[in-house]
């Protein structure tokens, strides 16, 4: 059996997005797997619900495809795709599925792209989300782009939004706007055309379309504030319904016009745990479907009402796992927990069966389908790679802190001996309000460093998710210490073991994890060394740069820099770099606008002028989902420059500091295409 590699990612598919067709003996789901250095395969799949055969896949490995979407007749599949189109813009496909087959056909050709894909109960109709400019609009090549038009860069670009980027685009003028596509005459209707920003179109009945609008306010970006919106398809008339705050909205709705809808209290809203409504539009009455369930809804499996339209389905983080309740729409009952285990990063409710994607500890990612009691694995996507591989099974730990329990992991290396001694790598989470679980986007990451010889250890403190209210609200005005005190107790527990060595721990997290990081070697010398990943290391540079991601620092700090300007900068990693003694790598990507790069300049540039030993690390094209969704070849050498880093300072490994090798010594890569300030 071989050890896992950072390299191995390039053989490790994984399942998303998973949907039921109507009869519930199939699921069509998107399977992702790396094409090459710089781009993914992703395709839609099917299985069988009963787990009897495999899965066959169904669209051409040509383009990206995306939201496999049944009609609710099952004859059609809808997709959206970039098949065909050279910058990757998503469109929308049909795939005919009524026994004779065919080849599947595109239907739209539009500029801003398609994305949010939903049928009409009577599958006449299917609603999507296009981003464009007032431009594209006025030239109608939202609705079909010309032939000879060729889109231009803005030159200079103007920016007059507060939020005016993310992810890893400008936004350039370009709103989501709603569309209805009339499936059988390739008409397309333009629902929408605000100054503001839309999304999550769901339908009702047949002629009502619901959809959010964030337009409240005299700056809709600088606010929570999201009106649910219903659209009358016959009449072409809209009604702001009922409105909800939040950082985005979830919803679904019943033919009779119940809503259900996510709901995060306004007030420091980055630290309110997010809850389930239900507002019923004939009686004009909101009900708090989760009052009584002390977890914060989570995104993994949207608000979905069940078959009979009596009970709502949906996720929480829920103390190191995802857990899937239901409740019934009136709140007469509280929640029920329906299932519980792995990382779920998708799922659909139907009739007779549930289907979910999750990861667990042994293994990156499958299908599987809840039956009643019954849990069937219906996928095996990864077998012959785990077949190939050691994979090592975590311990769960619980510890305590100075501030209460708390609980995390310890993962051992291959060929694991008590009698023998290892470094230990402790992880943090980003967030800071999510949970980690024993998998999800990091089971490759953990499995690689303990296959390298360390002792890897990663827990949830303090801010987390998964854990109620009051966890998750601990570190209120005060990310850094507060953390660092759980984590430094469960890093204690376990450099109390025999087996670790406590002169050799190595540090690293990525968002808030990164910001941990910096913080940490600020406060201590405690580790050897240190990976610091896309973190947040000056608030005042980082609530004039990212996106909306500015509400943490308004809403976690209750503040802003202008009110309370040194108290923010004690709370800075880079007040503190001055005194840093820790070898320090630093990695960021240039196109991340949710931590954006600048304050990574500014803690790299003090840390050199205090001699102390780093290296800052760019990846050109990428966003902040560098680690989870960034090209393969990066994603790659990003974990290896991690365990090199990590080597060169550690007793047990036979290498020279990172500083010292030559550029592409220990990466697959073979050389250092980034750029090192």
């Amino acid at each position: 059996m071989d050890r896992i590699q950072a390299s191995d990612f390039h053989d490790i598919a994984k399942p998303s997005d998973p949907r039921v067709a109507p009869g519930g003996e199939h699921v069509a789901f998107v399977r992702s797997v790396p094409d090459d250095e710089e781009s993914y395969e992703s395709t839609v799949s099917l299985a069988p619900t009963d787990g009897d055969g495999d899965h066959r896949r169904l669209t051409l490995t040509e383009g990206s495809d995306a939201e496999p979407r049944f009609s609710p007749s099952g004859d059609r599949l809808a997709f959206t795709s970039t098949r065909g189109k050279d910058d990757d813009t998503q469109q929308l496909w049909l795939l005919p599925l009524d026994g004779v087959g065919g080849e599947a056909e595109q239907v739209t050709d539009v500029v801003g792209g398609v994305a949010s894909i939903a049928w009409s109960p009577d599958g006449s109709r299917i609603a999507f989300l296009q981003s464009v400019t007032d431009e594209d609009r006025e030239e109608e090549r939202d609705l079909e782009i010309p032939e000879e038009y060729e889109p231009e860069d803005p030159d200079p670009r103007v920016v007059d939004r507060t939020v005016y980027r993310t992810g890893t685009e400008y936004f350039d003028g370009k709103r989501p706007q709603v569309y209805v596509l009339d499936v059988e005459s390739g008409g397309l209707i333009r629902v929408t055309d605000g100054d503001h920003d839309h999304a999550a179109p769901t339908w009702g009945d047949d002629e009502t379309l619901y959809f959010t609008a964030q337009k409240a306010g005299d700056d809709p970006d600088d606010n929570y504030e999201i009106d649910i919106v219903a659209y009358d398809t016959e009449s072409g008339d809209t009604e702001d319904v009922v409105r909800t705050t939040g950082w985005g909205a979830a919803l679904d709705v019943t033919e009779d016009h119940r809503i259900a809808y996510t709901y995060t209290e306004p007030e420091q809203a980055s630290i309110q745990p997010t809850e389930l409504h239900v507002y019923d539009r004939a009686a004009d009455e909101t009900s708090d479907l989760t009052a009584d369930l002390d977890r914060t809804v989570g995104y993994e499996i949207p608000p979905q009402w069940g078959p009979e339209e009596d009970r709502v389905y949906f996720a929480t983080p829920d103390e190191g796992a995802t857990s899937v309740w239901s409740a019934p729409g009136d709140a007469g009952a509280a929640p029920e927990r329906e299932y519980r285990g792995g990382a779920v990063n998708g799922g659909h409710v139907a009739a007779d069966v549930t289907a979910i994607t999750k990861s667990e500890w042994d293994h990156p990612g499958e299908l599987f389908v809840l039956d009643g009691s019954e849990e069937r694995r219906v996928t095996r996507l990864n077998g012959e790679y785990l077949d190939s591989v050691t994979v090592s099974e975590p311990e769960p730990l619980a510890f305590e802190s100075e501030q209460g329990p708390v609980e995390g992991w310890v993962l051992t290396p291959p060929e694991f001996s008590e009698d023998e001694t290892y470094p230990l790598a402790v992880e943090v989470h980003g967030g800071p309000h999510a949970m980690w679980t024993t998998s999800g986007t990091m089971w490759h990451e953990f499995q690689t460093l303990a296959a390298r010889g360390y002792v890897v250890f990663w827990s949830n403190p303090r801010g987390s998710t998964g854990f109620g209210e009051e966890f998750m609200q601990a570190i209120e005005r005060d990310w850094g210490d507060v953390t660092l005190t759980d984590v430094l107790a469960g890093v204690e527990t376990v450099a109390a073991r025999e087996y670790v060595d406590e002169t050799n721990v190595f540090l690293t997290g990525g968002s808030f994890g990164g910001y941990m990081t910096s913080w940490a070697v600020g406060q201590t010398d405690y580790f050897r060394a240190a990976v610091s990943q896309r973190g947040v290391y000056d608030f005042t540079g980082f609530y004039g740069s990212t996106d909306g991601a500015y509400k943490l620092v308004e809403g976690d700090y209750d503040t802003t820099p202008w009110e309370e300007p040194e108290f923010l900068w004690e709370h800075s990693p880079v007040a503190h770099a001055d005194g840093v003694t820790t070898p320090t790598l630093l990695i960021h990507s240039d196109r991340d606008y949710r931590t954006p790069d600048n304050t990574a300049e500014l803690y790299h540039r003090i840390l050199r002028k205090a001699g102390v030993d780093t290296r800052l690390v760019r990846y050109p094209r990428e966003g902040h989902e560098l680690s989870r969704s960034g090209e393969p070849a990066h994603i790659v050498d990003r974990i290896e420059r991690i365990v090199r880093w990590f080597d060169g300072y550690s007793e047990y490994h036979d290498a020279a500091r990172a500083l010292d090798r030559p550029d592409g010594d220990g990466l697959s890569a073979g050389s250092d295409e980034e750029d090192e300030a």
